[in-house]
């Protein structure tokens, strides 16, 4: 399956790729009512960096592990190495616009579990992320333009 979402932010490239490999980025664009909560991670992000976290949906826990990869000026990618999906790999592209203006691009390429609770799990995640990912770009606007 895939998913992809863009959005335009008014802040320069280094600026909003700077925000974006910060891991504690992750909690401050998570939309309410989920809460991100970081057990391990690096504060700036790199090329084979783990990201161990939990995203609490309510009362439920979905323990999370995440790996860095393809660094590049203006992308990465996390994969998921354990948690509710089979296959999860996030690209984050940044494309500079004009010296003050940049697209960010995000792009999910997953795939759902064989077992019946995490495969309904994952469909209940994967059909908000439409409005994950609004608010998401939404947050990032209001953190970053100035």
């Amino acid at each position: 399956m895939h998913y992809k979402h863009t959005f335009t932010v008014k802040a320069p490239l280094a600026e909003v790729r700077e925000f974006h490999t910060h891991s504690s980025s992750m909690g401050a664009i998570t939309p309410p009512p989920i809460v991100a909560r970081m057990h391990a991670a690096p504060e700036r992000l790199q090329e084979g960096d783990r990201m161990d976290f939990t995203l609490w949906l309510g009362p439920f826990p979905i323990h999370w592990l995440a790996k860095i990869e393809d660094v590049t000026e203006t992308s990465f990618a996390d994969r998921q190495l354990q948690g509710p999906f089979a296959q999860w790999v996030h690209r984050h592209t940044f494309v500079p616009l004009t010296a003050t203006t940049t697209e960010v691009v995000d792009e999910i390429t997953y795939a759902l579990k064989a077992n019946p609770f995490w495969k309904l799990v994952g469909l209940g995640m994967s059909s908000n992320l439409p409005l994950l990912f609004a608010y998401r770009g939404w947050k990032t606007k209001r953190l970053l333009e100035k």
